[in-house]
């Protein structure tokens, strides 16, 4: 099978899975294999994929011409190759945890569910092999209107506000400031291709660097840099499956995701520390990551304080890409694999707590861990993660994050990568000795603790991510050799120096 048919279906899978999930509905069983069939024929055609790309290839294909110069085009390269290979990893394990938080719930629309999550991964693999900005762009939409259904699945009047805000916030962003940044890059360039060395390098100069920098950060609102991040909060209304969609798979992965390939194949490492046109996101990035991770420590409602955990976390991302070297760039590309384990292992555990207690609330869940012991453990297994504690995965991502701010001259963000490793302690800790260490509600002094699991896909499914947690701490090398192309190709020294 050549490489073109693959990227192909690497699209055609989950939409003709969507198709027939709704074919099938009448049947749960028969629309859950549908489901599994689709998630597991996605991650073997990635998996063929990311062969061909370790091997050195960089397979494309040109899918049709709209006018000259504007081209529905593909290409794999390796930080979309990695993209790609997260999100079809975990379409599998979370469509398993679907099938039990859905049904253990109870959920009105399944159906319906599972379609827009199918159509969802075929946007995410549009957007992580685009080949140029308007193929992206294309993607990129389509990925926020698949949600919005997602977001708005219990259809209370909550729901419908959060959808609201979800819509208005990330398509008010993308045409407000995405798009005029993508018609400008056109003008100024003469082309949308994706480029090696950065496709505005020697074409643009003095202050419109730093503004067309600043309405693609701000335009890619998925990133949920602050202050435009209110969009990920509202969203906590779905479903907890949907959270993790939108916070591990795709959604915000996307986001962060398409400003490390703006930085790579649009600006150019090299141009970026040339021009100091991003000086100013190195900031900006560094006051998100710190922000939400103390209004996270405000907020009771689990899910609520992992979504502002979210926001800190993508800011690691944006801030190792705004270094503009290698280092910070490998860190960046690393963390967004990283992140996605330990955070879908959280959201997990809160949907499999609500699944069993019916608690969203932290101040409720006193002796959680001893009434659900491998949730909680799996709880701890992906804080420790996103803490940056070995032997776990966030260890090394946090840790080229460190070298590249190093390598660019920013020492005091590695001040910042201190205090917000003490946040994280500081708001996700507490759950887990709240857990472990208080009795549960009413319990008597020696009476034995019931146990009392989620659904067993529930638990399979946050036990698997958890223990992907541990395995990308050990696979740290494969993904830095893989992100070092993506590097290369934009001709940057690992050095880097700064700004």
């Amino acid at each position: 099978m050549t490489a073109e048919t693959l990227i192909l279906l690497s699209m055609v899978i989950p939409s003709v899975g969507a198709a027939l999930i709704a074919l099938t509905g009448a049947s749960p069983n028969l629309r859950e294999t549908v489901t599994l069939t689709a998630a597991g024929a996605l991650f073997l055609v990635v998996l063929l994929l990311l062969g061909r790309v370790l091997d050195g290839a960089r397979p494309e294909v040109d899918v049709f011409q709209i006018v000259p110069g504007l081209t529905l085009a593909f290409e794999v390269e390796p930080l979309g190759m990695l993209f790609a290979a997260v999100a079809a990893t975990l379409w599998i394990v979370n469509s398993i945890y679907s099938i039990g938080y859905m049904r253990g719930n109870d959920e009105p629309r399944q159906t319906p569910f599972y379609v827009c999550f199918a159509i969802a991964l075929a946007s995410t693999m549009g957007v992580a092999f685009a080949a140029n900005l308007f193929t992206l762009f294309l993607f990129y939409e389509i990925l926020t209107l698949s949600t919005y259904p997602l977001v708005t699945h219990k259809a209370d009047e909550k729901a419908m506000i959060g959808g609201r805000v979800y819509l208005v916030l990330l398509l008010g962003t993308s045409m407000v400031l995405f798009l005029p940044a993508i018609i400008a890059t056109g003008v100024i360039a003469g082309s949308l291709d994706f480029t090696p060395g950065g496709l505005l390098a020697g074409k643009a100069e003095g202050p419109v660097v730093a503004i067309l920098l600043a309405l693609y950060v701000f335009g890619i609102g998925k990133a949920a840099l602050m202050p435009l991040h209110f969009w990920l909060p509202a969203a906590m209304v779905a479903p907890t499956p949907v959270s993790a969609l939108l916070h591990a798979v795709a959604v915000v992965k996307a986001g962060v995701f398409t400003v490390s390939k703006v930085v790579i194949y649009v600006f150019g490492l090299d141009f970026l520390r040339e021009t100091g046109a991003g000086q100013w996101l190195v900031f900006v990035a560094a006051f998100s990551l710190i922000a939400a991770s103390i209004v996270a420590l405000t907020k009771n409602n689990l899910k609520a304080r992992l979504a502002y955990s979210t926001v800190s976390q993508l800011a690691y991302v944006v801030l190792g890409a705004s270094f503009a070297n290698a280092m910070g760039l490998i860190g960046s590309g690393m963390h967004i694999a990283m992140h996605a384990a330990g955070k879908i292992t959280l959201f997990f555990c809160a949907g499999a707590i609500y699944v069993a207690t019916h608690k969203t609330e932290i101040s409720d869940m006193a002796g959680i861990g001893r009434i659900m012991p491998v949730t909680m453990f799996a709880f701890l297994i992906g804080s420790l993660s996103i803490i940056g504690l070995p032997p776990l995965g966030g260890t090394w991502s946090k840790w080229f994050i460190a070298a590249g701010a190093v390598d660019s001259g920013h020492l005091f963000v590695l001040g910042v990568l201190v205090v917000s490793s003490l946040l994280n302690i500081a708001y996700l800790m507490p759950v887990v000795v709240r857990g472990y260490l208080l009795p549960p509600p009413g319990m008597a002094p020696g009476e034995k603790v019931r146990i009392n699991e989620a659904p067993f896909a529930c638990v399979a499914g946050l036990s698997v991510t958890a223990l992907l947690c541990l395995v990308l701490f050990f696979q740290a090398g494969a993904i830095e050799e893989l992100l070092a192309g993506a590097v290369s190709q934009s001709k940057s020294s690992v050095a880097g120096g700064a700004f």
